[in-house]
């Protein structure tokens, strides 16, 4: 989408924006520790201003491969890998019983209905309305390590939290170290414009040291928190998301980080409202990627939707970002399960997401073109007005060739069972997977583990 220049131009624009006026870091060690190598006095406390030159030299220092452990394996990540999909954080769950907070047991479950789903990769916490809110973060990354296999991504809420996951994810990285084997992954968000909070400063801070990978987000609202041009959108997010960077790289040097210009907005002039499955998320999220190939880091987007249930709309808008983002080449895309502007998450819209991404995966695979593909002999065989499906070669390929969907239906109209759909399928298939008896996930001795963790960490924030 964009070209040379105009990346080019952007890249300039936000470098300008961090040498005048500067950045605000409102941690006044992590202020000093950037001016200690390189960074100037800005025009008021806490801003600070970087040259391009100490921003090249950070930047530098982020590997442009990230891997990423789940319990059955390790993947590497980099801009010019195929797409990740992973869910995303909420407030509430929605089920066939409608809409609530969501609870420990919704999150448990949503991971378990994950797991099942060949084209999720990942599965992010969340908050869990019964859990204190200082405790949220590590108490979900627990519950998320007992219900799946695929690779963990916290939330983080305070410092302490991010150190009580270091001490999870060394129990869940067993022998070998989490930089060997990183089970779990944090980030955080800029409070644009040109600021990071102490808060987003204490979790860089506080999970720095261990090769854990960092999602660092510029998370531009086009319109309230930035320029209402995408384009200054995207100049003021990538500003954030270097001075992010090069904070990481000040407290660990070579730290793996993700470029996430993905999570950016724009703002409904009509209704006040953050726009999230429109458009405009779609084009920035494909600068976003091409910005991160120009750094040479993977990229994160979000594909959502503004609907408030798993139907039509929801539908049509996460496949546009499914669809649009994979193809610009985003490294991992959240949003799987996520409806209403990625305020709720529904485990039937995970079944539905994943059969869509299934589709967005074997389009973007393409079609061969060889000697086996091309089949002139075969045609030749079957000659003209034959027949091909009794033939050896379809029975070789079809399986590979034809996309076979789980839950589309796929029936003539007198044959279709009332009320069959999309949804009662995905609805239909999380009721089986619920049904059965969970697999354990964890050992005795690492559940057992975890929950001293939780407990430690729990008595001594809530008794501070």
């Amino acid at each position: 989408m964009l070209s040379q220049a105009d990346t080019e131009a952007i890249d300039r624009g936000a470098k300008d924006l961090l040498q005048e006026p500067g950045i605000r870091l409102d941690d006044e060690s992590v202020a000093e520790l950037a001016m200690r190598h390189g960074a100037r006095p800005g025009a008021s406390a806490g801003v600070v201003r970087m040259p391009r030159e100490m921003i090249a030299e950070r930047l530098a220092l982020a590997p442009r491969s990230i891997r990423f452990a789940s319990r059955d394996g390790i993947v590497s990540v980099d801009s010019a890998s195929p797409s990740r999909f992973w869910t995303g954080a909420a407030m509430f769950t929605l089920d066939e019983q409608g809409v609530r907070p969501i609870g420990v047991r919704d999150l448990e479950e949503l991971a378990r209905v994950v797991d099942t789903l060949e084209n999720v990769d990942a599965v992010v916490g969340t908050a869990t309305h019964e859990t204190p809110p200082p405790c949220r973060d590590f108490v979900g990354l627990r519950i998320m390590a007992g219900a799946t296999r695929k690779h963990l991504r916290a939330l983080c809420f305070t410092p302490r939290g991010g150190e009580a996951m270091v001490e999870m994810g060394q129990v869940l990285a067993g022998p070998r170290s989490l930089a060997e084997r990183p089970v779990f992954s944090v980030g955080f968000t800029a409070h644009g414009p040109l600021r990071w909070t102490a808060l987003a400063l204490g979790v860089f801070r506080a999970t720095a040291g261990h090769g854990i990978p960092c999602t660092v987000n510029g998370e531009p609202m086009a319109g309230a928190s930035a320029p209402v041009t995408l384009a200054g959108a995207a100049v003021v997010g990538t500003a954030e998301i270097l001075a992010g960077i090069v904070v990481n790289q000040l407290l660990e040097p070579g730290r793996p980080c993700l470029f996430n210009l993905g999570f950016a907005h724009s703002f409904d002039m009509r209704h006040g409202f953050a726009v999230t499955g429109g458009p405009e998320n779609v084009l920035l999220a494909v600068a976003g990627a091409e910005l991160a190939r120009f750094y040479g880091l993977p990229s994160v987007s979000w594909m959502c939707t503004d609907s408030l249930s798993d139907d039509e709309q929801n539908c049509a808008e996460k496949m546009l970002a499914a669809f649009s983002h994979a193809q610009a080449g985003v490294s991992t895309i959240w949003g799987v399960g996520q409806v209403e502007s990625e305020k709720t998450l529904s485990p039937i819209q995970a079944v539905m997401d994943d059969e869509m991404i299934g589709m967005v995966r074997r389009c973007l695979r393409g079609m061969e073109v060889s000697p086996e593909s091309l089949a002139i002999e075969e045609i030749r065989r079957a000659g003209i007005c034959g027949s091909f499906l009794d033939s050896d070669h379809t029975l070789r390929h079809f399986r590979e060739e034809l996309y076979e969907t789980k839950l589309l239906p796929r029936q003539a109209r007198g044959s279709a069972r009332e009320g069959d759909s999309f949804r009662a399928r995905a609805a239909e298939r999380v009721r089986t997977i619920l049904a059965a008896a969970p697999e354990p996930v964890l050992s005795e001795h690492e559940r057992r583990e975890l929950e001293l963790i939780e407990r430690r960490f729990s008595r001594a924030m809530l008794a501070g």
